[in-house]
C-alpha cells in the first residue's frame, strides 16, 4: 500500500484558473470590486475592535480608465496589503484572506458582509489583462508601501511600492482581445449590472454608481408603499406597477433578505421569466434562480439576496443542498401566508387582482401538495355570472342541484362562454351553474381539482346534452314510436360520415335544440394532452363527435314527413347548422354551406 500527498503543479493548473474558472471574462470586475469591498469592511471591523489606528474616515472604492495607457484600475481604501501578506494571498492560490479574517474574528460576526470564500476571484483579472499590478499600502502604522507585478505566467516580482495612503490599487493592463472593457460605457454597464448595491460607495467618472443600503436590507417598518414601488421601477423601468409584493427577511436557520413582487399578467402575453435577482452579500450573482425558487413562482419578480446559499466556485451558479431546499420552503410558505392576508384583509381587491395571480396559485396548486394545502381557501372559481368561490364553497353551492345519480358533484364549466354560448345557456336553463375556466393551465388544473376532492367531477358544457350531463336517471318520453325514432335515427347516418359522427336519438325538452353536437369529456381530455405533447398515444386519437337528435323537437316530425331532396335538405341544414355552432364547419363544407344559403336568399 502507498501513501502520499497529490501533488498540484502551478504551472498547469494557473492557466485553467485565468481562462476557465469563469463563464464569462466580464466577471473579473465584480470580483476586483467585491475584493476591494472586503478590504473595506476588513477595516471596518478592525476599527470597531480598536484595531485600526486613527479615524478609519470615508471608505470609498473608485474605478478609473485610462484609455491612452489601456489600463483600468481598481482602488480602495480599506485595509492594504504588506509584501508579506501580498506573497501569502495573492501568490498562493485559493487561499482566502476572506475566510481567514471571517475565522479570526467570528465572535464580532465579522462574516456578516465579507464576500469572498475560495480565494480565487483575483485570478479572474487574466482574463482581460496581459499584465497586472497590485500597489497596496497596509493600514498597519509604519508600514511600508509593496507592490506587485505579473504578466500573466506563475512569475512575479514584489518590489517596493509607491502608493501614499492606506489601501489598495489593482492596476489591469487591458489585452488587445478585452480592449471593448476599455470603454465608458462598458464599464458603466457592468458596474450597475453587478456592483450597483453593493455596500461601500464606487465611484466611477466622477459619480458614485451604488446605493449602499438597498430596499431590501431595510426595515419593512420604516419603509411605504412608495417606497416599493420605486425600486420595482428602478429593477424594471417602462413596467407596468406590481399587484403586491413580499418583503423576505429572515435571519435564522439561515439570512435570507429580499423582496418579491406580483408583476400584472395579462392572458395574451407570454410571461416574463428569470425576473428574479440573485444577490448574495449585495453582489449580483445570476437571474437564473429556478434552484431556489419553485417553478410555480419563476413568473414574479425582484430580488433575494442571501450569504447562505452555496454558489459554486465562481460564484455563478447555484449548488443545490438542503439549505437551498429550506429557504426555497420557506418562500413558498411567505407567498401562501401573503396571499392570505391579502384574502383575508380586503376580499373585493383580492378578486380584483384574482386574474393576474391565478397562474401562480393554480400552478403552485398542481406543482406542490404543501402550497395546495396552503392555497385551496384562497384560490377562487369564478362562474359565468363573475360570481367567486372558493373550492369547498363551489362544491357546497352546486351538491343540491349537480349531483348525479352515482352521489357524484358535477361541476359542469366552459374554457370559451362565448363559442360555446349556446351550451351554456342550454345547462343555465337547466337551472345548472358553470364555471369559467378559461387559461392555458386549467386543463391540468380540472383534473388535480378532481383527484384532491372526493366525488367531484368537471365536465364542460359542450360534453354532452343539458339533460345528459348530469345523469340523475330521470326518464323522459317521447312523442315519436320506436319505429319513428329509428327512421329518424336512418335518416341522419344517410347525411353524416360515420367514422367522424356518431347519431344518437335522445329524448330532451321541446325547447331544447333539435341537433346538438358533443364530444366526450374523456376523449377530448385525451387528445388535449396528447396536443400538448405529454401522451402521443391519445395525441393521434381520431375526433369522433355524438350527434344527438331531440326526438321531441318539432323539426322530428317535419323532417319524417318529408321525402327525397326536402327530407335530404333539411336533415344537412339542421347538421350544418349544429356543425357552425361548434366550429366543425370548415373548408369545403364551409365554403358549399355559405354558397347553399346565399343561393337560398
Amino acid at each position: 500500500m502507498q501513501k502520499g500527498k497529490v501533488s498540484v503543479n502551478t504551472e498547469n493548473i494557473f492557466p485553467i484558473i485565468k481562462k476557465f474558472l469563469y463563464t464569462d471574462n466580464e466577471i473579473f470586475l465584480r470580483e476586483l470590486i467585491s475584493n476591494a469591498t472586503d478590504a473595506s469592511n476588513k477595516l471596518r471591523v478592525l476599527s470597531q475592535r480598536g484595531e485600526a489606528a486613527g479615524d478609519i474616515g470615508e471608505l470609498k472604492i473608485t474605478v478609473t480608465l485610462n484609455e491612452d495607457k489601456k489600463t483600468l484600475t481598481i482602488s480602495d481604501n480599506g485595509i492594504g496589503m504588506t509584501a508579506e501578506e501580498i506573497d501569502k494571498y495573492i501568490n498562493q492560490i485559493a487561499f482566502s484572506g476572506a475566510e481567514e479574517f471571517v475565522e479570526k474574528f467570528k465572535d464580532t460576526k465579522a462574516d456578516a458582509n465579507i464576500i469572498g470564500h475560495f480565494g480565487l476571484g483575483f485570478y479572474s483579472s487574466f482574463m482581460v489583462a496581459d499584465t497586472v499590478e497590485i500597489d497596496s499600502l497596509s493600514h498597519v502604522e509604519g508600514a511600508e508601501p509593496a507592490k506587485w507585478t505579473c504578466e500573466g505566467s506563475t512569475d512575479f516580482k514584489i518590489t517596493k511600492g509607491k502608493r501614499k495612503t492606506r489601501g489598495t490599487d489593482i492596476i489591469l493592463h487591458i489585452n488587445e482581445e478585452s480592449k471593448d472593457f476599455l470603454g465608458k460605457w462598458k464599464i458603466q454597464e457592468l458596474l450597475n449590472k453587478y456592483c450597483k448595491f453593493l455596500p461601500i460607495p464606487i465611484e466611477f467618472d466622477g459619480k458614485v454608481i451604488n446605493e449602499i443600503a438597498p430596499l431590501w436590507k431595510k426595515n419593512p417598518a420604516d419603509l411605504k408603499d412608495e417606497d416599493y414601488t420605486d425600486f420595482y421601477t428602478q429593477l424594471y423601468p417602462m413596467s407596468e406597477p406590481p399587484l403586491f409584493w413580499i418583503h423576505l427577511n429572515v435571519d435564522y436557520p439561515f439570512n435570507l433578505t429580499g423582496v418579491l413582487y406580483f408583476p400584472k399578467i395579462k392572458k395574451e402575453i407570454e410571461p416574463n421569466r428569470n425576473k428574479i435577482q440573485l444577490y448574495s452579500n449585495q453582489v449580483y450573482v445570476t437571474d437564473n434562480v429556478e434552484d431556489i425558487v419553485p417553478e410555480y413562482l419563476m413568473l414574479l419578480h425582484g430580488v433575494i439576496d442571501s450569504p447562505d446559499i452555496p454558489l459554486n466556485v465562481s460564484r455563478s451558479s447555484l449548488q443545490s443542498d438542503g439549505a437551498v431546499k429550506k429557504i426555497t420552503s420557506h418562500i413558498s410558505k411567505k407567498v401562501a401566508d401573503k396571499l392570505a392576508d391579502l384574502h383575508k384583509a380586503d376580499f373585493e381587491d383580492y378578486k380584483s387582482k384574482w386574474e393576474s395571480i391565478s397562474i401562480f396559485v393554480k400552478y403552485g396548486m398542481l406543482s406542490d401538495d404543501k402550497f395546495y394545502d396552503r392555497a385551496k381557501g384562497i384560490c377562487l372559481l369564478q362562474n359565468t355570472e363573475k360570481e367567486y368561490y372558493s373550492i369547498d364553497e363551489y362544491i357546497a353551492k352546486i351538491e343540491p342541484n349537480q349531483t348525479d345519480k352515482d352521489g357524484n358533484k358535477i361541476g359542469l364549466y366552459t374554457n370559451d362562454a362565448d363559442k360555446q354560448h349556446s351550451y351554456v345557456d342550454a345547462a343555465i336553463n337547466k337551472g345548472y351553474d358553470v364555471l369559467l375556466l378559461d387559461e392555458l393551465i386549467d386543463n391540468h388544473f380540472i383534473s388535480n381539482l378532481e383527484q384532491k376532492n372526493d366525488k367531484f367531477q368537471l365536465k364542460r358544457v359542450d360534453a354532452d346534452t343539458a339533460g345528459k350531463l348530469i345523469d340523475k336517471d330521470e326518464k323522459s318520453e317521447s312523442v315519436l314510436s320506436e319505429d319513428e325514432v329509428t327512421k329518424l335515427k336512418a335518416a341522419f347516418e344517410g347525411v353524416v360520415n360515420k367514422d367522424k359522427y356518431t347519431i344518437v336519438s335522445e329524448v330532451m325538452s321541446p325547447e331544447e335544440a333539435f341537433i346538438t353536437i358533443t364530444r366526450s369529456e374523456w376523449e377530448r381530455r385525451m387528445s388535449e394532452m396528447g396536443g400538448m405533447g405529454g401522451m402521443q398515444m391519445f395525441g393521434q386519437m381520431p375526433e369522433k363527435y355524438s350527434v344527438a337528435v331531440n326526438t321531441n323537437h318539432a323539426l322530428a316530425n317535419k323532417v319524417l314527413k318529408a321525402e327525397g331532396d326536402a327530407q335530404t335538405e333539411l336533415l344537412t341544414k339542421s347538421i350544418d347548422l349544429a356543425k357552425l355552432s361548434q366550429n366543425l364547419l370548415t373548408g369545403k363544407e364551409l365554403t358549399e354551406f355559405v354558397k347553399r344559403q346565399m343561393a337560398a336568399l
